[in-house]
Order: structure tokens, then sequence, then C-alpha cells
């Protein structure tokens, strides 16, 4: 079958391939005004992503960026508790694997972390700064990045390819609490300042220095073993058939990608197009 047959004859198109075909596969998808779910991240370059988000509008079509991680059951089980985080810092290693090596760490691994991260602050970012390190490829292999929003909340992300293990946490600081992520081992904790109305696992006492007491409860929430792929998927699908907004759109693709960019302008500026 022929690649404009097979799209003419399909309601939805899902796009998989390697990063540097995921525009000219959605022109030609967009232009037939097609659904479109597509892998992250949404393009190769900014000029790309910009003119996905252009036809998307044009084609008044559901576009959905497959941030997997937002599915995740520990992520789901934890951003009730989400409320205004001020410290973020997060770790996702990995060992070598030459696929998805055409493009940095940053578009490989850390773009998941943005992509939460940006839905979580819900602040225009005021600064970053970042290193990093090609080791085993031409672009950086492993990298650490410092975000600052205008709210003040601060982002430390750290992202291997080249570790010896793998890691998947993050850890988010609010007032009166923590809360613990572990994508890898699906587990989520929390630990905050007891309320009337809370019916933890397990609290305890503690001291201030100005002789106040504090309970601290803990909770470990339930996590459902769900299958994250087949959750963003019912969602794409949901989305569509209500004519809701897809909950991870082409617009968060773009602002996420406009991110990475930004950090990838700051490791290596003379091999990175500018960011307007």
């Amino acid at each position: 079958i022929k690649e404009e047959e097979l799209i003419n004859d399909s309601d939805i198109i899902d796009i998989v391939a390697p990063t540097n075909y995921h525009f000219d596969i959605a022109k030609k998808v967009l232009r037939k005004s097609k659904h479109i779910f597509i892998e992250k991240p949404l393009a190769n370059t900014m000029e790309e992503a910009r003119e996905i988000v252009k036809l998307a509008k044009e084609a008044n079509v559901k576009v959905q960026v497959g941030h997997v991680e937002r599915f995740n059951p520990a992520f789901l089980a934890a951003v009730k508790y989400c409320s205004q985080p001020m410290f973020i810092e997060v770790h996702r290693l990995s060992q070598f694997n030459p696929r998805g090596t055409e493009v940095s760490v940053i578009l490989d691994l850390m773009i998941h972390d943005i992509d939460i991260v940006l839905s979580l602050v819900k602040s225009p970012v005021k600064s970053i700064s970042a290193s990093g390190v090609a080791v085993m490829t031409e672009t950086p292999d492993i990298a650490n990045v410092r975000i600052e929003f205008n709210n003040g909340c601060v982002a430390n992300l750290t992202s291997s390819r080249i570790s010896m293990k793998k890691m998947r946490k993050m850890r988010l600081f609010q007032k009166d609490a923590y809360i613990g992520i572990d994508f890898l081992a699906k587990k989520t904790e929390i630990i905050k300042l007891k309320e009337d109305n809370d019916k933890d696992n397990f609290s305890f006492d503690l001291e201030t220095a100005d002789g106040k007491k504090k309970t601290i409860a803990i909770a470990t929430p339930q996590i459902k073993d769900d299958n994250a792929i087949l959750k963003e998927l019912q969602a794409f699908v949901n989305a569509i058939e209500k004519n809701k907004n897809t909950p991870v759109s082409e617009i968060d693709g773009f602002l996420a990608m406009e991110v990475a960019h930004a950090i990838l302008s700051k490791i290596s500026p003379n091999t990175v197009q500018s960011i307007s």
C-alpha cells in the first residue's frame, strides 16, 4: 500500500519514526486533516516544531505528543499532592543504547522531565544554566541543568545515557511537603505536615528549635499497575471522541522542545540554533 493511500484510509496516524523524520510525516498527515499521535520530541528543530503547531491549528485536528511519563502510575499518584513545588531535583540515568542517539541526551531522555516540570510549575522560565559532555556520540551524552522560574522555583535535572545502572527519580519540595517519585520502580512517597483529616500510614512528632511541635505524616499512595503507553493512547482517543484538549498537546511538546534547545545552546552555543 502506498503512503498516500495509507494516510487517506486512516483517521489517526501514529508517528513513531526517528525524530528527524517527524516533520515530513506530520506535514503530510496534517495537510490531509488527520489526527496525529507523535512520539517525543515533537520535531528535530524549533522551526519544524513551529510549523507543526501552525499546521495543526489550520487542520483543526487533535495532536498528542508521546511524553509517556505523564501517564506513569507513580506520577499520577503524586500529582494531586503537588500544589506549588519550589525546588525539584531529577535524575534520569540509563545504560548506553545506540537507539535514539541521533539526538542528544537532552532531547532523548531529559525532555521527559522538562515536560513534567513545566506541567507542574506553570511559571515562565527565568534563566537556564547547563553543562554537558559528549562521550559516546557526537552530542551530549550526560548533562546537568539548572532551571530557574519567575515564581522562584528551581529545578535541577541530571540525565545520562552512559550510566552503569538505570534511575528515574524526581524529588519535589514545597511548603509543608516533600514528594518523591520513582518512575522506574513505580513508587511514590509523600512526607508532609499532618492535617486533621489525614489517614496516613505512619506519623511521628518533631520539636522545632522554638519548642513548637510538628506532626510529620508519611504516605505511600497505592500505585495501580497500569500500562502507561496504553493509558496515553486511550487518553488521545478519548480527546478525539469527546472533542477535548489532548493531555499533552503540540503546544506542550513545543514548550518542552523550546527549553531543551535553550539548554543545548548553553552547552554548545556554536552548534545549536538560537531560540527566539
